[in-house]
């Protein structure tokens, strides 16, 4: 990890000898976060006896993590694993939590790995009890914290199958003392067989997932082969209960009521009420096999008997993955702040406050999602703490079910890669003939869902039942749609008349999502007959399907929340900072002595900010991460550089700073060629590889610290500004170490500010910023740049390059593939907007005329798709016919652009 993320001393006359800072870098960063190991580990079989009888002996695979700083006894932590994995797969989280300062045992379930014994799906009776043996184990260690003899101090953390087991456990064994589970189930049943709709009848069977599980778990030891291990080929490692209950399930459909009661007695939902620990649940929002739904249920049912219980949603889950960083920094900072609390007895209890994420766009660095996070007082549940009412329309209709449910609509991709499920949540299809849609009107303002929508059915059917699959889609004005997470409402319903105006309405709740419905969006439910990931009815037959005259939608408006800093951080050792900034401080006064005269400007760019010439950057193993790049800053510019992951952006900041040196070419500032210590270095501003500050210091000291290490007077750095642009407040005065990740990153754009420099060079300036603070940060770089003065902006986030830059440089692979203003770089647009003064004979003139598609906009518009018709004999042909034209409006957008320059071609190996 990079020093100089640390100390962020890159402008000006703050650049020093580069070897003597790396080394200084090297002794600060692993006071910070240690890249070496500061605990020891123990692997050990542990034999106990498990069963209902405790008679079976088993041998469970561990691993102990114990802190070697300790000072005394240590509070412990009991890391269990997701379903198919083993302690090896919990290394880097319980590296983590021993770094600070907990004992940590991982172990591997029984039937997984090295551990002896079969799945028994979190059995009370089996894998419950044996983390209850593991807790003895633990209190007998002489290093662990106990609160009595034989009872440790200890949490127990777990996502998926582990946080089942975190939920079991803590209800069946009360010395546990405080419990995070994510990404769990409630009912086992009710997860795997799906219902919808407020009635009796049994769910759909997932069989996507449930397919999963039972092919891909379960597997022989290595080393072995179901010959020699007496395993059942057809079933595995899984018990003969379990894998019986999967056979008749997966062949039947529907379960018997042994099934029913071995899933039943491995769900948290009927003991829920005996869980006396602090809870923290975390839950994804991108999860099509434990949606929101189940945390709900265990948040309810725990708080219900007094225990402490805070709920989190992040952008993320068996569909999406770990959710990108931002998510994970607040959910590993929530989980640590828990531990500490309720273990160590740090701090007060932690706040009721309910946490939760939306998603604000894609990058354009490596197409992944971002992501906003939000904060309320309570956990509103669901219902959100309000409801909108969209009204439907659309007529009842007649849906045809395929024999054997094939073909089937596509929604998600149960265990593929996170990333192509959530691209693929957007591209959902549904089969002709095999669905109905209704429809909303556009929304006149912003509708801030988060909860769990609901609506009235209606279904008649002529063998008396039917299966069928609701959807809600986003859909904007062009008409594009977008099914949230890929998350579907399966209905199983029986008892239909054949009849649709004998049908009685039911009430479906839908999915739990997080989403914000634009302006003039419109909402559309669609009925469906089939889905993949679900088992359909193997009898062809056509079912009519009516929906009531409303959607309810339930609403919440969170307060943003900057994104917390990596809660995995240890304070910096004092000592040792106050070197490196001594020593730091001493070199650049050298510096400043024994620096080499600049050579003369020139003349012709001693007013221009910064110019790059045929740049390139290659390295030693061959790798060339700048080819050829060559551009201008004028005054009065705020210039974007944007390109995909490993284009070369951050390379070029980099030689611009003169953080590093260019194989060939040059960088010229004020007609100075830019080297390490330049003197015209005072002139430029920069946050380059993000924000790094003494975390000993205040935010106001961090500042002054950095400005007197430039030897120049206070009084031109005009601390006031550069405050009011930071607008932190009163938090100005606190240690930086308790800042967010947003509140960093607003410190770092303050500092490079001081001076008020006359080049101002910034990397993903708005990372970690809320969107309120995002349009403030656009209003003063484009202040910022007026008087003079020009901004370097190195950005992802293509929309805000559109709204803040004048102009824009792409880069891929290494090279420039435009430039110029933003208008230019956007271009001709395929389509346009127009407002007209009669939109239904405008609509036909324009079909008449040959365009390729037509569109309401929801207000006095229309979105014409031209197909190659210029846009003045559009207009023309419209005047000529009697059709006023108020305003054309092209419709593409930076990001269109952006992507018919580059297409798919990032490198992948990131820049260098």
């Amino acid at each position: 990890m990079s020093g100089l993320r640390r100390l962020r001393m890159t402008r000006g006359r703050l650049i020093a000898s580069a070897v003597v800072v790396a080394l200084i870098a090297a002794v600060v960063g692993w006071a910070a976060w240690p890249d070496r190991d500061s605990w020891t580990t123990h692997d050990q079989m542990i034999a106990m006896l498990t069963g209902p009888d405790r008679n079976q002996a088993v041998s469970i695979d561990t691993r102990l993590y114990l802190p070697d700083d300790r000072s005394g006894k240590v509070p412990a932590v009991l890391l269990a694993h997701g379903f198919g994995g083993t302690k090896e797969s919990l290394d880097t989280d319980a590296k983590k939590l021993v770094q600070r300062g907990y004992a940590v045992l991982t172990y591997t379930a029984q039937g997984f790995g090295h551990s002896g014994g079969q799945i028994h799906l979190d059995s009370p009776d089996y894998e419950v009890r044996d983390a209850e043996g593991l807790l003895d184990w633990l209190a007998a260690r002489p290093e662990i914290q106990t609160d009595a003899p034989g009872d440790p101090r200890v949490a127990v953390v777990g996502g998926s199958y582990g946080g089942a087991l975190a939920l079991l456990l803590a209800a069946q064994d009360h010395r546990v003392d405080a419990i995070v589970p994510s990404i769990t189930w409630n009912d086992l049943g009710h997860a795997f067989l799906q219902q919808s709709a407020d009635t009796s009848a049994t769910g759909v069977f997932k069989k996507g997932w449930a397919g999963i599980f039972f092919g891909n778990a379960g597997a022989v030891p290595a080393g072995q082969s179901t010959a020699t291990s007496g395993i059942d080929p057809a079933c595995g490692r899984f018990a003969p209960d379990v894998c019986a209950a999967y056979f008749s399930l997966a062949t039947a459909g529907h379960p018997d009521q042994k099934t029913l009661d071995l899933l039943h007695r491995s769900s948290p939902a009927p003991v829920l009420d005996q869980i006396k620990a602090p809870t923290l649940l975390i839950q994804g929002e991108v999860d099509s096999l434990f949606p929101l739904s189940e945390a709900d249920a265990n948040a309810r049912g725990i708080a219900a008997t007094g225990t402490p219980v805070r709920v989190a949603w992040f952008t993320g889950g068996h569909d999406g993955g770990v959710g990108p960083k931002t998510d994970q920094d607040r959910v590993q900072f929530l989980t640590a702040q828990w531990l500490d609390h309720y273990l160590k007895g740090e701090g007060t209890a932690p706040a009721s406050s309910f946490t939760y994420s939306r998603v604000a766009g894609f990058s354009a660095e490596d197409r992944g999602l971002v992501t906003n996070g939000y904060s309320v007082k309570a956990y509103p549940g669901l219902g959100g703490t309000e409801t909108t009412r969209l009204d439907l329309t659309g007529p009842a209709q007649p849906i045809a079910n395929p024999p054997n449910g094939n073909p089937a609509a596509l929604s998600s991709l149960p265990g593929a890669d996170a990333r192509l499920s959530t691209l693929l949540a957007g591209t959902v299809n549904d089969i002709p003939g095999q669905h109905a849609t209704f429809e909303s009107p556009p929304v006149r303002s912003a509708v801030e869902v988060a909860g769990a929508p609901t609506l009235q059915l209606r279904a008649a059917s002529p063998t008396g039942e039917a299966t069928l699959f609701v959807k809600l889609y986003d859909v904007d004005q062009t008409g594009a749609e977008t099914l949230t997470a890929g998350l579907i409402a399966p209905v199983r319903l029986t008892g239909l008349p054949s009849l649709i105006d004998q049908a009685r309405p039911v009430r479906v709740t839908l999915p739990g999502i997080v989403r914000e419905i634009a302006p003039g969006h419109r909402v559309r439910v669609v009925v469906a007959t089939t889905d993949q990931a679900f088992l359909s009815p193997t009898q062809p037959a056509t079912y009519t399907v009516a929906l009531g005259p409303q959607l309810t939608l339930p609403t919440l408006v969170g307060t943003p929340i900057a994104n917390p800093e990596a809660i995995w951080w240890y304070v910096l050792a004092a000592v040792l900072v106050a070197l490196a900034i001594g020593l730091l401080v001493v070199l650049v006064l050298r510096r400043r002595r024994l620096r080499r005269r600049d050579r003369p400007a020139e003349p012709e760019f001693a007013e221009t900010p910064l110019v790059v010439r045929d740049l390139r950057k290659a390295y030693a193993d061959g790798f060339v991460a700048v080819e050829d790049i060559s551009f201008t800053v004028e005054r009065g510019q705020v210039v974007g550089l944007l390109g995909p992951n490993g284009a070369g952006k951050t390379t070029t900041l980099r030689v611009l700073m003169g953080l590093t040196m260019p194989t060939e070419g040059e960088a010229l500032v004020f007609g100075h060629r830019l080297v390490p210590g330049s003197p015209i270095l005072s002139r430029v501003g920069a946050l380059v590889e993000g924000p790094g500050f003494l975390p000993h210091l205040t935010g106001l000291d961090n500042l002054k610290a950095y400005w007197t290490a430039t030897g120049r007077p206070l009084e031109d750095a005009h601390f006031d500004e550069a405050l009011e642009i930071a607008g932190l407040g009163d938090s100005v005065h606190r240690k930086t170490r308790k800042y967010s990740h947003g509140m960093r990153q607003r410190l770092a754009i303050a500092q490079a500010m001081l001076g008020l420099p006359e080049l101002l060079v910034l990397d993903e300036p708005t990372d970690g910023l809320d969107p309120p603070q995002i349009a403030e940060m656009r209003r003063v770089l484009r202040r910022y740049a007026t008087g003079g003065r020009a901004v370097l902006v190195s950005s992802h986030l293509l929309a805000e390059v559109e709204q803040t830059c004048t102009h824009a440089v792409v880069v891929n692979k290494g090279r420039i593939v435009a430039s110029g203003p933003v208008d230019d770089i956007v271009g001709e647009s395929p389509s346009v907007q127009l407002e007209v003064s009669d939109v239904p004979a405008a609509e036909r003139i324009l079909i008449r005329l040959g365009v390729r598609s037509v569109t309401h906009d929801g207000n006095s518009g229309l979105i014409v798709d031209m197909n190659g018709t210029p846009r003045a004999e559009l207009v023309a042909t419209l005047v000529r016919e009697g059709v006023d034209v108020d305003r054309v409006v092209p419709r593409r957008r930076l990001e269109d652009a952006f992507l018919a320059l580059v297409g798919d071609n990032s490198v992948g190996s990131g820049d260098r």
